[in-house]
């Protein structure tokens, strides 16, 4: 068991304590950088008016969301008074303490040895801890306070024998620390009790500096599309407290949340090279919906200590197939250059839209339904893709990231160019009779194939001029995307190119 901090603090003649044993604390964090902190803390408790104070709390509490209570609802608990301090003593903060007076230095003596000499702080140099600082006003409010810092000076200035010196003589010695100074962040509590006893108190509160994050490896072999994956999550402590035993939990979802604290973000991968269990073992981690989130559940205990970063499978499945396809979106607009036009000045603008690009996006498509072998929510996450060569060995193939993904519904993903295709766009025409409200204009889009295999490329092409529109004397046919966006599937034979032309036809 760890010692306790001493606590016990005479308040109107009536005393109470806490201390560190009790239930391993229940976690539940959020990938939107805070967690959520239970633990239960047993005190022993006088009747009426108590002063408790908890030194086992983050960096990054949120003071105004801390909960104490009884769990059973049978103790007669009321909070008078509650103190948060998350500015521990340091070196800083008690040079700054000491600003004014004449201290004692135990600094280097000529010719070797050390010597005691005084000196009095005109500047401490010290700026409040980052979580003293953004723990209530926010990240603007550190940032206001380090903007100021140059004015201010970050740099000690002692005065000795009537001279001023930047920087220190040697190593501080200071007075004996003061009832009231703290050696980390600490709550201090006045309690009103309706009776005497031990009560095993609920204390809840919201933090940062603890995120988690999803990632997703899938390994492909040489020549198929059926992959493997392995999925983690990461979770990151930066809270400055360790949490040993814990329960954890992970909460999957966009809850609207006024982040005041800082909170750290954190990605991880995992070993990718050993797939050959692929189905072993039942995952660690289980899900079920939670409100209109879905809530993950680390089934063991585990120990999050404070600057870690742990991974943790959630997922692992195999034969997963997945439809690799080429897209070629050709426009490229600048919108600067267009910045401020109006609808009318964009339909008359001949030079909208004329320029392209050249290069054929690699995408995979992957269906999440159990029927492939998933099925799951999926949460949002950076997902790796690998692929074996001829000898087995692994080749990163490329990267990207999925949002928040239901059961049953599809996901894409963008993991490069192709190498080998290379797609034009160009426009062959424009013409615009303004006074009776249409704009004719026409394409010719020609991708090439350097392939040894032919492959089939969708053309995605926008019509950006209006809603109004109707496509004439297409090559092609094309289905229709949305309102402003159609597609062609065009199969480009090895080695050789194939042209594809149409014209839009806009009224207003």
């Amino acid at each position: 068991m760890r010692s306790a901090v001493p606590s016990i603090l005479a308040c109107l003649g009536l005393m109470a304590t806490w201390n560190a044993a009790g239930a391993p604390p229940a976690i539940t964090v959020y990938n939107q950088n805070f967690a959520v902190v239970r633990q239960t803390i047993p005190l022993e408790l006088q009747k009426g008016v108590n002063r408790v104070t908890f030194a086992d709390t983050t960096v990054y509490l949120e003071p105004d969301s801390v909960m104490l209570r009884d769990p059973a609802g049978k103790w007669a608990l009321q909070i008078l008074e509650q103190n948060y301090r998350a500015d521990p003593v340091s070196q800083g903060l008690l040079l700054s303490l000491n600003e004014g007076r004449e201290i004692t230095f135990l600094a280097p003596k000529e010719g070797g040895g050390q010597e005691m000499v005084r000196g009095t702080v005109v500047r401490s140099g010290y700026t409040p801890s980052s979580a003293a600082m953004m723990g209530r006003y926010g990240q603007e409010y550190r940032f206001l306070q380090m903007g100021g810092a140059p004015s201010r000076g970050s740099e000690p200035i002692v005065e000795i024998g009537g001279q001023l010196r930047f920087g220190l003589p040697g190593t501080p010695l200071f007075p004996s620390l003061a009832d009231d100074t703290v050696l980390k962040p600490a709550l201090t509590w006045v309690l009103d009790s309706g009776r005497a006893g031990r009560l095993d108190a609920e204390l809840g509160y919201i933090t940062g500096g603890m995120s988690w994050e999803a990632s997703y490896n899938f390994v492909a072999p040489e020549k198929a599309d059926k992959l493997d994956l392995v999925g983690w999550v990461t979770v990151d402590n930066q809270s400055g407290k360790t949490f040993e035993d814990a329960r954890l939990k992970l909460m999957a979802g966009d809850v609207s949340k006024l982040v005041r604290v800082p909170g750290m973000g954190g990605y991880g991968g995992g070993d990718i090279n050993n797939f050959s269990s692929i189905m072993g073992p039942p995952p660690r981690v289980t899900q079920k919906p939670f409100d209109e989130y879905h809530l993950y559940t680390v089934e063991r205990a585990t120990t999050l200590r404070d600057r870690e970063t742990k991974q943790i499978e959630f997922l692992r499945a195999a034969g997963i197939a997945s439809e690799r396809f080429y897209v070629y979106d050709g426009v490229r607009i600048d919108p600067q250059r267009f910045q401020g036009y109006g609808t009318q000045q964009l339909l008359q603008a001949a030079e909208y839209g004329s320029d392209s690009q050249t290069q054929v996006w690699v995408m995979r498509e992957i269906a999440n339904t159990r029927r492939n072998h998933l099925g799951v929510p999926l949460p949002a996450g950076r997902t790796r893709f690998y692929q074996r060569d001829e000898g087995g060995q692994l080749e990163f193939t490329g990267e990207n990231t999925i949002q928040h993904t239901p059961a049953d519904e599809p996901f894409r993903v963008y993991t490069g160019t192709a190498f080998d295709l290379v797609g034009n766009r160009k426009r062959t025409s424009f013409k615009c009779e303004y006074n009776e409200k249409w704009v004719d204009e026409s394409f010719e889009i020609t991708l090439r194939n350097r392939k040894t295999e032919p492959v089939e490329v969708r053309v995605v092409e926008h019509l950006y001029r209006g809603v109004n529109w109707e496509i004439r004397k297409n090559s092609e046919p094309f289905t229709v995307s949305d309102s402003q966006t159609v597609e062609f599937r065009i199969t480009a034979p090895a080695g050789e190119e194939r042209k594809l032309t149409y014209e839009a036809h806009y009224t207003w």
